[in-house]
């Protein structure tokens, strides 16, 4: 599974409106965009797609800007992946609403793998809030290239 540019966009966002939740103020698609090096354009279509749906809301005017329209616990982040990338699955054997067959279905066991990894990933995802996500703390660039994955070229 790779990430939409929309998805990880609009998740890096989410997360600037979630550390500013409790001071209650808008922030500007500008300061957004600067924050997380977003193209501003691009940033601003994804928040008005996002108060489409309901996740943030925006006030108009010089101070205006946008604010997490629900509580950050109860958004998911497969809420968000979902809404812009459509799909979990790595493959579309194994997609139940982007479906694709294929010839190898009744006797690939590679299949099995790419589905344990599907749910495990749609599972993982669903039960991870914008919340929880935000009390993580950000990934080291040691865990990244930890020894133990050394031999994986292509992760």
């Amino acid at each position: 599974m790779k990430l939409s540019r929309k998805s990880d966009y609009a998740l890096r966002a989410l997360m600037s409106l979630v550390a500013r939740r409790d001071s209650g103020l808008p922030i500007s698609v500008r300061e957004l965009a600067e924050e997380n090096d977003i193209p501003p354009r691009f940033l601003e279509q994804i928040l008005l797609d996002l108060k489409r749906v309901g996740v943030v809301s925006s006030i108009a005017g010089r101070i205006g800007g946008f604010l997490l329209a629900k509580s950050p616990d109860e958004v998911t982040l497969g809420q968000i992946i979902r809404h812009f990338d459509g799909v979990l699955a790595p493959i579309g054997c194994v997609s139940t609403t982007h479906y694709e067959p294929c010839s190898q279905e009744s006797k690939c066991r590679f299949r099995r793998v790419l589905l344990d990894i599907r749910n495990y990933i749609a599972a993982s995802l669903d039960q991870l809030s914008l919340a929880d996500a935000y009390r993580g703390a950000p990934v080291r660039t040691e865990e990244v290239f930890s020894p133990e994955f050394g031999y994986a070229d292509g992760i």
